[in-house]
């Protein structure tokens, strides 16, 4: 009786093989797991989309580029046009020095008989001045005709009985908004350079009133944007309020437009043109555009699976992305378009690379599924590898990739955006986030008329002092 309890051979047989079977499944989830995990930490700056500030104590002793080695030497190169301090005509200020004594016998030279000279020039800054105060009387006077009083009226922005002028404001705010100094340490600097005792209060009201008069001229440029044949779009996230919320790009090679929104999906309305971006889903909603994708991204990505997954065709993509891009600089230094005909073999070049690409793919056995190490069977669409996806991406937007080739308005990458995005980033790291929404509107608005004028070349203080009409004609001509 108790033998025919037992489990028989065949029986444990099988139950060992479903213990087999189950563990081998394991192993495989936890396979998965370890590999998809040593991919991300093999992820740094230089081959994905993470800032350098997250590569920590990982950081290499020197960064790489994606730029490759020239062989050529550092410095300015044959033929480049170099910049040195120039003398001037018109020196404010000439001290002669004669020579004292002969240095042939020890005599007495006489300095009347000078026969001539070498100049030297010093360029220093002057002597910090007292403020200027400018006194504006409104007088009353009787009329001559009927004998009743007349007032005079105050200059527009004359409105108080002491007031800071035009200068010190734009000075301020020029030092806020564009060197990001804390109010603080602003207010100790203009003490210090310039001896104005000035409240961080009143510099946070005349940065306040900026924003509000430039208001007009940001809209402006933000039509002018919308209207561009070519603009770049990004977003980055922004702390508002003690909570995340978004500031957008929109930029050209001569305006930018900033804003900021509590969600990151609210893009900009009434675009036309060609919009360069880096692939961002929702931006592929915008209707009435056509989309040219940043290929940067496309490098960093294909260089992080030439480093860790070493995926032949990422190698063959790069290379091929990297001589498109030097073709096309070629031929916009000559100020001419691609051949047709080349364009038609680029591009089959590209799609012969796309498709050894998901050769390769479709002949690897599917990626298992990571165990997340709840025991529960993962559960979806089976997984594909980061370079299978990548390979769908650029087959399905082959023309959005490419569109640097056939228009060449359209740059290779969207580091136009990127770079205007940085400071607004490094403002935030220096002075911290914002604590209204209103206050970050009001730095928006002041960084897209400063940075627009610095694009057109314009001096930024005189813009600040500008009227909000001047400047909106300027603009709609530029």
């Amino acid at each position: 009786m108790e033998q025919a309890d037992q489990p028989s051979q065949s029986q444990t047989i099988e139950t060992l093989l479903s213990i087999i079977e189950e563990q081998r499944e394991q192993i495989s989830a936890l396979t998965a797991r370890v590999a998809e995990l040593e991919r991300q930490l093999g992820l740094n700056s230089s081959n994905s989309s993470k800032p350098p500030s997250s590569d920590g104590l990982k950081k290499e002793p020197r960064a790489r580029s994606l730029r490759e080695k020239t062989g050529k030497k550092s410095g300015g190169q044959r033929g480049h046009k170099g910049e040195t301090l120039l003398q001037t005509g018109t020196p404010d200020t000439v001290i002669d020095h004669y020579p004292v004594r002969c240095s042939h016998c020890g005599g007495t030279p006489v300095l009347a008989a000078s026969a001539s000279h070498s100049k030297r020039q010093v360029m220093d800054l002057p002597e910090p001045q007292a403020l200027t105060v400018t006194e504006h009387r409104a007088h009353l006077c009787a009329c001559a005709n009927c004998g009743a009083p007349c007032q005079a009226d105050f200059p527009e922005g004359v409105t108080a009985p002491v007031q800071y002028g035009a200068r010190i404001t734009a000075l301020a705010v020029y030092l806020r908004t564009c060197h990001f100094i804390p109010e603080d340490r602003l207010a100790e600097l203009l003490q210090d350079l310039f001896g104005i005792g000035i409240s961080t209060a009143t510099i946070a009201a005349m940065e306040q009133r900026k924003a509000q008069e430039l208001a007009p001229v940001a809209e402006a440029i933000a039509g002018k944007v919308k209207q561009a044949p070519v603009k770049h779009m990004d977003e980055t996230g922004y702390r508002i309020s003690g909570a995340t919320q978004w500031l957008h790009v929109a930029a050209t090679v001569f305006l930018t437009f900033y804003r900021t929104s509590a969600k990151r999906g609210a893009l900009l309305v009434d675009v036309i043109g060609v919009v360069v971006h880096d692939h961002w889903k929702p931006y592929f909603t915008m209707r009435g555009v056509l989309h040219a994708l940043c290929n940067a991204h496309h490098l960093r990505e294909l260089k992080a699976l030439m480093d860790i997954e070493k995926e032949p065709w990422a190698f063959a993509m790069s290379r091929f992305l990297r001589q498109a891009c030097h073709a096309a600089n070629i031929a916009s230094r000559k100020e001419a378009a691609l051949n047709p005909r080349f364009i038609a073999w680029l591009k089959a070049r590209y799609g012969r690379i796309v498709a050894d690409g998901l050769a390769f793919h479709e002949a690897q056995p599917p990626p298992a599924r990571p165990d997340k190490g709840d025991g529960k069977k993962p559960r979806g669409r089976q997984r594909r590898r980061t370079g299978h996806n990548l390979l769908l991406r650029l087959q399905s937007r082959k023309d959005d990739v490419l569109r640097f080739l056939v228009d060449p308005r359209v740059p290779f990458t969207n580091n136009l955006a990127e770079r205007d995005l940085r400071m607004m980033k490094v403002r935030q790291k220096i002075s911290g986030c914002f604590r209204t929404a209103a206050g970050a509107e009001n730095f928006a608005t002041l960084r897209t008329v400063l940075s627009s004028a610095r694009k057109q070349g314009w001096s930024l203080i005189q813009t600040l002092q500008e009227s909000p009409d001047a400047l909106i004609a300027k603009i709609k001509t530029a």
